[in-house]
C-alpha cells in the first residue's frame, strides 16, 4: 500500500519544474491565466508590474509574498486591476508557499508558454 502512495507523489514531483510551479498550477491559474485577463489580471501582467517596481528577485519575492499573504488596496501595485476585478481575497496560504510561487513567477517567461 505504501508503494502505491509514493508512485503518484514521485510522478508529480518529476513533472513539476519546482514547488513554485506545482503550487502556481494547482492554485493561482484558477484566476490568473498566463497571458489572458479573465477573472483577474494575467500573471504576465502581474509579473511586469512587479518587475518594474522590484527588478531584483529578492525584493520581488518579498513584496509579492507579503502582499498576497494579506492583500490591501493601499499597498497594491495594480490599483486599476482592483477597480476592474476587486481586491484579491486572502487565500490562507503560508508565507513559504507564497514565496515559492513568487520565485516561480519571477523566473518564468509566461509570454512564451502555451
Amino acid at each position: 500500500m505504501k508503494k502505491l502512495f509514493l508512485i503518484p507523489f514521485c510522478f508529480i514531483n518529476l513533472y513539476a519544474y519546482n514547488l513554485g510551479e506545482l503550487y502556481f498550477s494547482g492554485n493561482c491559474v484558477t484566476c490568473h491565466f498566463k497571458t489572458e485577463k479573465k477573472s483577474a489580471p494575467s500573471i504576465q501582467e502581474v509579473k511586469e508590474n512587479y518587475l518594474n517596481a522590484f527588478p531584483k528577485e529578492e525584493d520581488f519575492v518579498d513584496y509579492m509574498a507579503t502582499w498576497v499573504l494579506k492583500p490591501k488596496k493601499e499597498t497594491s501595485l495594480m490599483h486599476y486591476s482592483i477597480e476592474e476585478f476587486e481586491l484579491m481575497p486572502e487565500l490562507g496560504y503560508d508565507e513559504y508557499t507564497l514565496r515559492e510561487i513568487a520565485k516561480y513567477i519571477y523566473r518564468t517567461d509566461f509570454s512564451k508558454q502555451p
